[in-house]
């Protein structure tokens, strides 16, 4: 049956209608691929650690870090000179290649559109890195939110929302940019360690099991478990941070509370740690020998070098006198016997 004119009219509507919704949303489509592709590109990149060997890390009111490739390793050199912790610096920099911009959020962001995102200096993360002489990298990140991490490059005034961000790898205190490492070594190389404190010295060495003395004498009670838990706290001795520009009488080093020496078999090395003052309840001062770097390192640790003999003494055996306060009390003899003493026995007492 043929549709009528009026019907044909309506229908031809309808798909033009359909038509037209369908050419809007491709559009649309379009467009954000288009703004996709131009934020990715606005969004500066690098291919990998080759490609950067100097960068600035300023982080609100932490300040800024100035790191540095010298030789072939990177060191921190601002607000000090010292060894930076290599994988922080490699997990940030894999961390910038894999950034991307997805789209622009605000494509000229005034004062009060910076401090909505966290991007005014007080809040955000500002990172600009070089090669040579050449600036690589300028971008600003604030506040992650559901579109990705707000972002600012360089002079430009667009703020881009961008994915893959980290922002625990920027954002750490000094002592996460500084190589914490004490000491490092095998604990089942370990053959001796000596103590030095102002309880007397101990010496301990490893035959079958570890054999212990205290001034000289065999420990009394001596427990051979204890040194092999010492050992195993210093292998991997990492600082809890660091008491730069401290002067030695305040840290307690010019005349440290205890030292103790381990000793690796077949001369493969020896560790020496002095412990001074407490730095905070949780702390003290300290330093491996042949190094002015001075650490924090956990109270756990510092008081082995600062122990006296009881840290090394099973605990004394108290079943016996629990057993005797709990015995009866021994009676005198006849007492308790039926009709008393027996004939001709003394008084007690007498």
């Amino acid at each position: 049956m043929a549709l009528s004119r009026d019907k044909q009219i309506g229908v031809a509507l309808v798909v033009l209608a359909g038509l037209g919704a369908a050419a809007y949303f491709q559009q649309k489509k379009d467009a954000e691929v288009g703004t996709s592709a131009k934020a990715s590109a606005d969004l500066p990149t690098i291919s990998g650690p080759e490609d950067i060997d100097k960068f600035s890390v300023t982080n609100g009111e932490k300040g800024e870090f100035v790191l540095a490739k010298e030789g072939e390793k990177w060191m921190i050199t601002k607000p000090v000179h010292a060894l930076a912790n290599q994988t922080n610096v490699k997990q940030m920099i894999d961390n910038l290649k894999e950034l991307k911009a997805t789209e622009v959020v605000a494509s000229a962001a005034t004062d009060d559109i910076k401090k909505s995102y966290d991007l005014d200096p007080a809040h955000a993360v500002h990172i600009v890195a070089w090669k040579g002489a050449d600036q690589k990298v300028d971008d600003t990140f604030g506040k992650l939110g559901s579109r990705g991490e707000m972002v600012m490059v360089g002079d430009k005034p667009s703020v881009y929302a961008a994915k893959g961000f980290s922002v625990s790898l920027y954002n750490r205190e000094q002592k996460g940019w500084r190589d914490a490492e004490i000491f490092k070594f095998d604990d089942g190389n370990a053959t001796s360690v000596t103590i030095e404190n102002a309880n007397g010295s101990f010496s301990f060495t490893k035959g079958d099991k570890w054999a212990g003395t205290f001034k000289g004498q065999p420990i009394d009670r001596y427990d051979d478990t204890k040194v092999p838990l010492m050992v195993t706290a210093h292998k991997a001795l990492q600082a809890d941070d660091f008491g730069d520009g401290k002067a030695p009488a305040d840290t307690g080093l010019d005349h440290p509370a205890g030292t103790i020496t381990i000793t690796l078999k077949d001369n493969a090395g020896k560790y020496v740690l002095h412990v001074g003052k407490s730095a905070s309840a949780t702390s003290f001062y300290a330093q491996k020998e042949g190094d002015p770097t001075i650490y924090t390192v956990s109270k756990a640790v510092a008081e082995w070098a600062t122990a006296d003999v009881s840290k090394f003494q099973k605990v004394a055996d108290a079943g016996a006198a629990t057993a005797s306060a709990k015995a009866p009390p021994r009676m005198p003899p006849g007492m308790g016997m039926p009709g008393g003493m027996p004939p001709g026995h003394p008084p007690v007492g007498h």
